[in-house]
């Protein structure tokens, strides 16, 4: 007779889990092959997740006490459906946990939680090569919407952009 496998259990992250948010988003970055993306420190999401106002959540899977996954997010607003919705920014399982349906269980608390907030939909993005993550996310009904496209502007080039004044021109 084999031992029943441990107890996934689901909680909101803390200040004392950023160093393992960091960690899981550094081996997130090497999966989908862009680890250089990555220019987050551990002080940054000390600061803008548990600090003073927040900017994101974090749920935080556990299997017999060893860290399994994350779920990064924070709530939007749609101005089309008039309602609020959840982001998610990062969802991660550990490779030794996978197949287990955690993604899936982060996912559904996240959808839960929005919802009890009066959120009516969730948003991800997801790498254009992934196609294991495309393929998970469409076996739970989370579609790739045809006719959105993400757009982007970071480093020097946001920087530039912000400070310019409204008619193009350096302030």
């Amino acid at each position: 007779m084999t031992a029943p496998s441990p107890k996934v259990l689901i909680r909101l992250g803390t200040v004392e889990d950023v160093e393992t948010i960091h960690a899981a988003i550094l081996r997130l970055g090497v999966h989908i092959g862009a680890p250089e993306e990555i220019t987050s420190t551990v002080e940054d999401l000390r600061t803008y997740g548990f600090g003073e106002k927040p900017a994101f959540s974090t749920l935080i899977a556990e299997v017999g006490g060893e860290f399994a996954g994350l779920c990064l997010h924070f709530p939007i607003f749609s101005t089309w459906m008039g309602r609020p919705g959840v982001y998610v920014q990062d969802l991660y399982v550990d490779d030794r946990f996978r197949g287990r349906r955690i993604g899936e269980r982060l996912l559904r608390r996240v959808a839960r939680e929005c919802r009890k907030e009066g959120g009516v939909y969730l948003r991800l993005s997801v790498d254009t090569d992934n196609e294991t993550a495309k393929a998970f996310y469409e076996r739970l009904g989370i579609a790739w919407s045809s006719y959105e496209q993400v757009q982007k502007v970071v480093g020097d080039a946001f920087f530039a952009f912000a400070d310019a004044s409204d008619d193009g021109e350096r302030e």
